[in-house]
């Protein structure tokens, strides 16, 4: 009965009392091993993982940051290359009027000149038709002199101050006949 008696009086949720202290000796070893070697080495892990995580974050911040001011740089060059390229548009085509305002200028002094030499060489034709039409009237005019006095007029001298007066004559008539057509 001792024993049923010992066994009863026992707690079945309490251990032994030499193993609670052989326990909690191990225990208190365990704990000062873990806060001695494996803390510190876990908290310099954390840490480092933390700094990394921060640095990071930091670099990301910077990396935005240079990217903001890349971008803000290309914007600032695209607005420096359309201007530029309004100016030299504009410059273009400046240089276009003034090219055709310089080739009607130039044409126009070719039509000009194209002008000038038609009327210099068309009153070159008219003087040279008037004396080969002098030469041949005035020949006329000795041959038919010639028959009417009936006598030859080969003499150069006479011929040409008969020629001379006989065209004088023709002139004057034809200017009085411009003179009573004008008074008409």
């Amino acid at each position: 009965m001792t024993h049923l008696a010992s066994e009863e009086m026992e707690n079945p949720l309490l251990p032994p009392m030499p193993e609670l202290i052989i326990g909690l000796i191990a225990f208190l070893i365990v704990f000062g091993f873990l806060g001695k070697k494996l803390l510190p080495n876990i908290n310099k892990v954390l840490e480092e993982r933390r700094a990394a995580i921060e640095g990071g974050m930091e670099k990301a911040e910077a990396a935005q940051a240079e990217a903001q001011q890349v971008l803000e740089d290309y914007r600032a060059q695209l607005a420096d290359a359309r201007h530029e390229a309004a100016r030299l548009r504009q410059e273009a085509q400046e240089q276009g009027v003034a090219l055709i305002a310089e080739m009607r200028s130039e044409g126009q002094r070719q039509r000009e000149e194209i002008i000038a030499a038609g009327h210099a060489q068309v009153e070159a034709d008219r003087k040279s038709a008037a004396a080969a039409l002098r030469q041949d009237v005035g020949q006329l005019a000795i041959d038919l002199a010639g028959k009417v006095v009936g006598e030859s007029l080969t003499d150069a001298g006479r011929q040409s101050r008969t020629i001379d007066r006989f065209l004088d004559s023709l002139e004057v008539k034809a200017a009085d006949e411009t003179k009573a057509e004008a008074r008409r």
